[in-house]
């Protein structure tokens, strides 16, 4: 593992880099990997990101990293995706991507809450649970994950239900990896 001063001179360096593609830099780490290091940068847009999409980022990624060297000598793996419908929801426009999917949510006061995303804001989100909206603030969420729904996609977005269990492996499998 790097330091945070490393990490944090990637994030800095990298954050205007992928927005200049029209993504969002979701996370960035550093693990050793043998003599070699991997740097993994996770990446998201509304709308999601395809593989197209993952390989122009990771060819800017990899300039900018190039032109700056932030790792010094250490030779490293680029590897560059996206969240993947695994990852928790902690910014509002993880919840506004969401929309249309069903999350099981945890609040401070211990209780689940499991329903779909109808609509999402700064402050919270609309969640139809069992044909109720119940609105939930994000500053009582605990945890919250999308779940993976197998035969039923989300409502609203005019795909097959096949395509929407295609797009979410799709999700968790658009990776690109660049050796340096």
């Amino acid at each position: 593992m790097v330091s945070a001063a490393v990490r944090s001179r990637l994030v800095q360096l990298l954050e205007p880099v992928v927005a200049a593609t029209g993504a969002d830099l979701e996370d960035v780490q550093v693990r050793a990997a043998g003599r070699r290091s991997v740097v993994e940068v996770l990446v998201d847009r509304d709308g999601g990101v395809t593989l197209d999409d993952v390989a122009e980022i990771a060819r800017v990624v990899s300039e900018a990293l190039d032109a700056d060297d932030p790792l010094g000598e250490t030779p490293y793996t680029l590897e560059v995706g996206s969240r993947g419908v695994d990852r928790p929801l902690t910014l509002a426009r993880h919840w506004r991507r969401a929309t249309g999917r069903l999350v099981k949510v945890s609040v401070r006061d211990g209780a689940g809450v499991t329903g779909r995303v109808t609509a999402a804001d700064d402050d919270g989100a609309d969640l139809d649970v069992d044909g109720t909206t119940r609105r939930i603030a994000f500053a009582d969420v605990t945890k919250a994950v999308v779940q993976v729904e197998f035969g039923k996609g989300p409502v609203g977005n005019g795909d097959s239900d096949d395509d929407d269990l295609i797009d979410d492996i799709d999700d968790e499998d658009d990776s690109a990896e660049e050796e340096v």
